[in-house]
């Protein structure tokens, strides 16, 4: 099982302001300074600095910095999705954060307009990665592999709108599974809804629904109710919206922006409301119009085979059929996939965060080809954890919480009960250190004994090894258990092994 650390983690509680001129610095930067001179705080951070104007100090809209508390629970958090890839056998991959900028334009749809392109560099037009499918598209075609099952954690960069609260950032990471090759069908489909659906329930982040729906049954239902084939995929674009805004605003769009007709968007709109299981799928199956569609039939019969597995794996009861599922970048040629949190289960928190989809992905069998000089294909499917979004709901937990979140993995303080022992303190650490123990010490000649045990209980550190005179006299280290505040004389040689024995019973 994927277990982190209870959620209800530390309230993060910044560092003091820097002093004096830094100080003054931090105070500016919140506030833009008039037109002209600045006024009189302005002058007087310029005529500290020598005349010379201080940077504004901020991170760049869309990013953020991470304190120690949110790092922490931030690295857990990938640590516990990344236990699940290596658990079905995924190897691990990486990419440049730059790609040329042929190499991603294209491949997203509407979507290509939030690439961040680079000015010309050294002769190459290059561009920051988007995501980590067309990478690894790319990555296939240049290498010439044909069968692959991989994982890539990474930052990706979007040059959109950010809405912090909700998770969504200009630069986030990515948490990708995918398995290239010829298989036969549905069978990697389904382990990719599989990790979708362990991950998300591990995690108890709350109650969620995984919606499925197929590229083909969206194009056959386009196509038996009027849609030109040229406005497949603008009009795709249009019914992915359709978790965010009601059916009238999409509608709206489709006939008013896109140029549809009124008929064939009513008749798209009798489709998309349409979810449910096995049930639906056989309704659809003898829908007198899509039956007919050769395109949509397979998309079906894909679908039926699909929660067959599914029912094998026992998730349908998480797993919706959903035609209004559209997910609409370019590359998706099968079926796709998305997981919805239905609610926040955080009592202290008056109105939850609405954080949106928290994984999506799907089948994307012609992108590899669109790379390769002979357009040879690889099938592929995978997924993508929004990791972002899921740590926007830690932290809401983190904020909430009294509880502490340790930030270190120390094991043990190394301490002295008396002056004059820095030395020893010193060889004692080194020793633990060569041995693998992860060992801290104060960086003081003399610090008092309150003082070091004081910092491991603050610190969450859970030993603390003591070196005093009569202990150096009888060859022992003196070991405190800082929960119970026990104390036990430990030989030297045997000090290592206890240090193991007691830190793995925490």
């Amino acid at each position: 099982m994927l277990r982190l650390p209870p959620f209800a983690a530390a309230r993060c509680i910044p560092a003091g302001p820097r002093l004096g001129l830094l100080c003054l610095a931090g105070s500016f930067a919140r506030s833009r300074p008039p037109a002209g001179d600045g006024g009189p705080l302005f002058r007087q951070v310029r005529a500290a600095a020598g005349g010379e104007r201080l940077p504004v100090l901020k991170t760049p809209k869309g990013t953020r910095d991470h304190p120690p508390a949110q790092a922490a629970l931030r690295e857990r958090l990938l640590g516990a999705v990344v236990s699940c890839f290596k658990r079905h056998g995924a190897a691990a991959i990486d990419t440049p954060v730059l790609e040329l900028r042929e190499t991603l334009l294209g491949k997203y749809g509407e979507q290509s307009k939030l690439i961040y392109e680079l000015q010309d560099q050294g002769g190459e037009l290059l561009a920051l990665r988007y995501d980590l499918t067309v990478p690894f598209a790319r990555y296939l075609a240049m290498n010439k592999i044909k069968k692959m099952k991989r994982y890539h954690v990474a930052k990706v960069y979007r040059r959109d709108n950010p809405a912090t609260t909700r998770g969504r950032y200009r630069e986030f990471y990515q948490c990708d599974f995918d398995i290239a090759g010829q298989f036969d069908p549905m069978i990697p489909d389904a382990e990719c809804l599989k990790i979708v659906h362990e991950i998300l329930s591990d995690l108890q982040l709350g109650d969620f629904v995984i919606k499925v729906n197929d590229r083909r049954i969206l194009d056959g239902m386009f196509a038996v109710c009027g849609v030109p084939d040229s406005k497949f995929r603008t009009i795709c674009s249009s019914v992915d919206k359709l978790d965010k805004v009601p059916w009238e605003e999409v509608r709206s769009e489709m006939v008013g922006e896109k140029g549809l007709s009124p008929e064939a968007a009513d008749r798209i709109g009798e489709y998309v409301q349409l979810h449910g299981g096995l049930d639906l799928i056989e309704q659809l199956l003898q829908d007198p119009k899509l039956s007919q569609n050769k395109v949509a039939k397979e998309g079906l019969g894909d679908m039926k085979l699909l929660f067959e597995y599914l029912t094998l794996f026992g998730i349908t009861g998480k797993i919706s059929f959903d035609l209004s599922l559209a997910r609409g970048l370019d590359y998706y040629t099968g079926v796709i996939f998305e997981a919805v949190l239905l609610q926040q289960e955080n009592e202290h928190v008056e109105e939850p965060v609405s954080v949106g989809s928290v994984a999506g992905g799907g089948r994307y069998d012609g992108l590899v080809g669109m790379f390769d000089p002979k357009g040879r294909k690889v099938p592929c499917v995978g997924v993508s954890i929004g990791i972002e979004r899921i740590f926007s709901i830690l932290e809401q937990r983190l904020e909430a919480s009294e509880e502490k979140i340790r930030t270190t993995e120390t094991q043990v303080l190394v301490a002295s009960a008396q002056k004059k022992l820095l030395e020893e303190r010193l060889k004692l650490i080194s020793e633990l250190w060569d041995a693998g123990i992860k060992a801290e010490m104060l960086y003081k000649k003399n610090p008092k004994l309150l003082n070091q045990l004081q910092y491991c209980e603050e610190t969450g550190i859970p030993l603390v090894a003591i070196v005093g005179e009569q202990e150096l006299k009888d060859g022992v280290v003196k070991l405190r258990i800082v929960a119970t505040r026990e104390e036990v004389n430990v030989r030297r040689e045997s000090l290592v092994e206890e240090i193991r024995i007691r830190t793995s019973q925490c």
